[in-house]
């Protein structure tokens, strides 16, 4: 075991506990993968976040077989599809987060729209983006894996790369070049979610306020 891998071991736990003790996850939902050269690192099935140990999360190979740890979570199959996408235009994308966020959860349940969120704040603009919504799979469903490769292909060709992916009544996935900017993508999205649901008569901002964001900040939207 590299040195690489065994910080890659530290953040995931450190990202994971973070997000138990704020309430970002709860229980045993929710994971966290991390793309190495020769594999990746998953937490394990029904594991709680807030109580990883690094020696035993999931080792697989570029396969996504097992090659050490506990059992690693089903979800290895989305993540997998997300990195094959996500790399072919950010090709340092090496995280990949998935929880049940309270109030993106919530937002979805009545969400009928392709995207979950309108742009209603500078800081979601700049730091989320886009964040559309697949149709409802079951959990682990090869479906959604397909789909939310598909959803982050299709933006790509657009010129809007995406960073996150709703899924309905489950929650979602983001991904990033490290746990910690992840993490910061996931709380801007649930923390938008919540003002939204806060205020659900918001606005979104208007055209040429969403310029000056791309043309100021490099925003994708």
């Amino acid at each position: 075991m590299n040195l690489l891998e065994n910080q890659a071991r530290e953040e995931i736990c450190r990202v994971g506990r973070s997000l138990f003790e704020r309430g970002l996850v709860h229980a045993t939902a929710g994971n966290v993968s991390v793309r190495l050269d020769d594999g990746f690192l998953i937490t394990p099935t029904d594991a709680c976040l807030g109580f990883l140990d690094p020696a035993r999360l999931a080792k697989l190979d570029l396969q996504g077989q097992q090659v050490s740890g506990d059992k690693g979570s089903k979800t290895i199959a989305l993540h997998r599809q997300i990195y094959d996408a996500a790399c072919e235009h950010s090709p340092h994308t090496s995280c990949v987060i998935h929880t049940h966020s309270t109030h993106c959860v919530a937002l979805s349940l009545n969400a009928h729209g392709p995207e979950l969120l309108p742009p209603i704040t500078p800081y979601f603009v700049m730091k989320v983006g886009h964040v559309p919504l697949a149709r409802y799979h079951r959990p682990g469903s090869p479906d959604a894996a397909r789909e939310v490769a598909a959803l982050i292909r299709q933006h790509a060709a657009k010129g809007t790369p995406i960073r996150a992916v709703m899924l309905p009544r489950l929650g979602p996935n983001v991904w990033h070049d490290s746990p910690a900017a992840a993490m910061a993508t996931l709380e801007e999205l649930e923390e938008t979610a919540r003002l939204m649901l806060l205020q659900p008569d918001t606005p979104p901002l208007l055209a040429n306020d969403l310029d000056d964001l791309r043309q100021t900040f490099g925003a994708r939207w």
